[in-house]
């Protein structure tokens, strides 16, 4: 079987729904690229929607108001949507990193022993509750007597808050205008699962990664997860413990894995001419990460990681990133990469596309850069 990195990304944005979207249910499409990253939310229902057959603006709110789906901290300590029956077992390898008791971490937040104890009064506090981030606050700080931990708690980079997300101490509430609540996921969310052991949870999260983003290496899925931090020899046993559900291949010189039952399609799948525009944070640049430069060229990746975390809207043609965009207004301004050939009807699609997603007309202008 011959593949090549065209034919496999085309693959990809197969899997990934931006070829030929499969479905309106935004939890079949969280669900199949495990997890959105939702720490803009605009962009997170901006994801969903290019990828409906029929995009339709609320789709997202309803399905968390409808606890289908959950917001909450994951992949890489930032807030993602998650499909509230698949949530713990990404939720419980992250809490196999255990990172939270490394001493730089705890010299920065809090000791072991009192993020423990906030744990435990976070717990109590949410029991069948719905409190916003200062009447969780004050109960923690009524129940531990720690008033110097009020600094942590009301931050809204939630750092302290984090750990007891990957445990299932908590998740985000329904939303409250511009005001953040938080719940106990087991007493608000109908089908939460109780923690995984991490070896279960890996026999999950592995294959559903290189479902969407493979062909991938398995250090690509330690990174994304929590940026490499899991235990290479827990990361090598699971990876083992899968047997022949996953496999290697080479491509193009490069040794990466699939799942066993991908590799009929992905050694069918051809070059794609399809463009398409992706919200910041996007997952199809997230999954594999900036750093892999089959999607995003070495050159570029300023371009696209910018400064603060913040991932840029990007133009997708032939699987790969060839430039950025933004919408203002009725504005829709590409600038396309000077070394890619983006075709203008592609783009025009697009535009027409991410109207709808985005609830108004748009004028198209494109720019070389």
């Amino acid at each position: 079987m011959k593949i090549t990195w065209d034919g496999a990304l085309a693959w990809r944005m197969n899997r990934q729904m931006l070829e030929s979207p499969e479905t309106d249910d935004p939890v079949a499409i969280v669900s199949r690229l495990c997890g959105v990253q939702a720490q803009v939310a605009s962009s997170a229902r901006t994801a969903v929607g290019v990828r409906q057959r029929e995009p339709r603006r609320g789709s997202v709110d309803e399905a968390l108001a409808d606890r289908r789906l959950v917001k909450t901290w994951a992949m890489r300590g930032t807030l993602h949507l998650l499909p509230v029956e698949e949530a713990t077992a990404y939720l419980s390898l992250l809490a196999a990193t255990r990172s939270w008791e490394k001493a730089s971490w705890q010299r920065t937040f809090v000791t072991g022993d009192r993020l423990e104890a906030i744990g435990e009064a976070a717990r109590h506090a949410l029991d069948g509750q719905v409190l916003t981030r200062e009447e969780l606050t004050a109960q923690v700080i009524d129940k531990t007597g720690d008033e110097s931990i009020a600094e942590h708690l009301r931050s809204g980079w939630g750092a302290v808050l984090k750990p007891l997300a990957f445990q299932g101490v908590l998740c985000h509430g329904p939303s409250d205008g511009a005001t953040v609540t938080f719940t106990r996921p087991d007493t608000y969310l109908p089908a939460w699962r109780g923690p995984m052991d991490p070896a279960e949870a890996a026999g999950i999260a592995i294959p559903a990664y290189l479902a969407a983003y493979g062909p991938a290496p398995i250090e690509g899925f330690d990174q994304w997860l929590y940026r490499g931090t899991l235990r290479k020899a827990d990361l090598r046993a699971w990876v083992a413990a899968l047997g022949d559900r996953i496999t290697t291949v080479e491509i193009e010189g490069r040794t990466v894995h699939v799942r066993a039952e991908d590799l009929d399609d992905l050694g069918a799948a051809r070059p794609t001419d399809t463009v398409r525009l992706l919200p910041a944070f996007d997952q199809y640049v997230l999954g594999p990460g900036t750093r892999e430069t089959t999607v995003v060229p070495s050159s570029r990746r300023g371009e696209v990681s910018r400064a603060a975390g913040w991932i840029s809207p990007v133009v997708v043609s032939r699987g790969r990133v060839c430039g950025t965009w933004a919408a203002e207004e009725d504005v829709l301004s590409v600038t396309v990469w000077k070394e890619c050939d983006v075709p203008r009807k592609g783009l025009e699609a697009e535009r027409d596309r991410l109207g709808v997603v985005l609830g108004r007309d748009l004028t198209l202008s494109v720019r070389t850069g």
